[in-house]
């Protein structure tokens, strides 16, 4: 089940809210909200349930056993025992494919490639517990000791498929007490519709143009210009595609009294690449510095190299494909770069000169992204430079930017934090606010009646990082 469809908005959603604000006690929501995220993650596919129970409940074990053997040999057993159930049962779903193809293509054998689906979810609830078995472990949160309360915790539909992967820090005093006002309800309600509004109004229709472009080999044919239309509108859709999905996780937590931290913070206003991973994709890229980034590599404790590994491990995480590895290594050559020029440096770099820079390594990185196959990867980024055979410019893309001009308006403008300046105004005066608060109810009313009507004939519109 996905949050974009019609089921979910007028079905599931309803039924979950009406149960949960039915009765009082935090014990028994608890339980309605367990129940109702293990039917969300079972839709269409009822057996991935089976994975992920298994992994709640040998978790919850992992995390009694570091407690209770805590200071002894018997706790870095069992978080050894942990790892390796958690990174074995994600490269077996996720990898094992992809391995078993690469060891036949490298030393010319014929050894049967495994045809294992991917678990949906699984990269997202996998580092979730490998938070909290290693918190646990450096004691950083107590182990939990109610089996009920940890699967809520793993399970918690709003954030299950596609993230913001959670700390369990973050909402381990929630889980057991918490209260949900009808500022929650409002709030919560209102940032899923404007996430639900970024999937289905912008991210879905420039996807279309992505299509057009690049869909079926079509970048053979594009010129310098149409690749870079082109790679440009990948590059607004996956934010709007990914930062809709967050707005919507955050704001259906927040409805049932939980609080998740953000995960972008309008990532395309970055000065360097650096600062825009500490804008994009915050809880991914936060989990690789807390858990990965101090580790010392092959015994040496080096700075350059730890994130160098990072961002090897960056790209592995987002799928099993030879274009996510050199895009991690792409990017990690930048922040390295980065990271030996020194802040007081960069600085000193014009503020033009930077950006330019930063959007241009930005949108190349995307389309390194999108092409899984080498050939056309290759060809991609040929067709960005003078060498494209095709020339510069032809009539469709100047016909496709027309077409679409307000789209790509909107797209570039919701770049921008709009709504935080808006609210900035509101709060200097009780009558802006009100002014606010019923602009605000009469647009999200709009924007939910205009995605609904978009989502009927939709067939596909499954969010990106569902793949991952």
């Amino acid at each position: 089940m996905i949050f974009s469809s019609l089921i979910f908005l007028y079905l599931f959603l309803p039924l979950c809210l009406t149960s949960y604000a039915a009765v009082k006690q935090t014990k028994i929501r608890n339980v309605i909200l367990v129940i109702f995220s293990l039917v969300f993650y079972a839709w269409g596919e009822p057996t991935r349930i089976v994975f992920l129970l298994l992994s709640t409940v040998v978790n919850y074990l992992c995390g009694l056993g570091i407690g209770k053997y805590r200071d002894r040999i018997g706790s870095k057993i069992i978080l050894g025992t942990g790892l390796v159930f958690n990174l074995g049962m994600l490269g077996v779903f996720k990898y094992s494919g992809f391995i078993m193809e690469n060891i036949n293509a490298l030393f010319s054998a014929s050894l049967p490639v495994p045809q294992i689906a991917q678990l949906v979810g699984i990269s997202f609830y996998t580092f979730q517990v490998l938070s909290y078995i290693v918190d646990c472990y450096w004691e950083k949160v107590e182990p939990q000791k109610n089996l009920l309360h940890f699967a809520l915790y793993v399970s918690l539909f709003p954030q299950l498929i596609a993230g913001p992967i959670v700390r369990y820090s973050t909402i381990a005093e929630e889980i057991e007490n918490r209260t949900v006002t009808l500022r929650d309800v409002s709030e919560g309600f209102s940032r899923f519709i404007i996430g639900l509004s970024k999937k289905v109004i912008l991210a879905d229709n420039l996807f279309l143009i992505v299509e057009d472009f690049f869909g079926e080999g079509g970048v053979s044919h594009q010129t310098v210009a149409g690749t870079w239309y082109a790679v440009i509108m990948y590059s607004l859709y996956i934010y709007f595609d990914f930062s809709g999905y967050s707005d919507m996780a955050i704001g259906l937590g927040r409805m049932f009294g939980f609080h998740f931290d953000e995960n972008f913070r309008h990532p395309f206003l970055c000065k360097d690449i650096t600062e825009f991973w500490q804008r994009w994709h915050i809880s991914l890229g936060s989990f690789f510095r807390d858990y990965l980034l101090p580790l010392p590599v092959f015994g040496i404790r080096n700075k350059y190299l730890s994130l160098a590994v990072v961002w090897l491990c960056t790209g592995i995480w987002h799928g099993a494909s030879w274009n996510y590895v050199l895009w991690g290594v792409y990017y990690g050559a930048f922040i390295v770069l980065e990271t030996c020029i020194g802040k007081k440096k960069m600085r000193k770099i014009p503020l033009w000169i930077r950006h330019i820079y930063n959007k241009i390594v930005i949108i190349i990185g995307f389309g390194i992204f999108y092409f899984e196959d080498g050939g056309e990867l290759l060809t991609f980024l040929v067709n960005l430079t003078p060498f494209n055979k095709n020339g510069f410019y032809s009539f469709v893309e100047g016909m496709s930017a027309c077409n679409n001009i307000f789209l790509i308006a909107a797209a570039v403008l919701f770049t921008f934090p709009l709504l935080d300046q808006c609210r900035k105004l509101a709060d200097r005066s009780s009558g802006a606010r009100v002014a606010l608060s019923l602009c605000g109810t009469v647009a999200c009313a709009g924007l939910l009646i205009l995605s609904s009507i978009l989502l009927v004939d939709a067939t596909t519109n499954a969010f990106l990082y569902y793949r991952f």
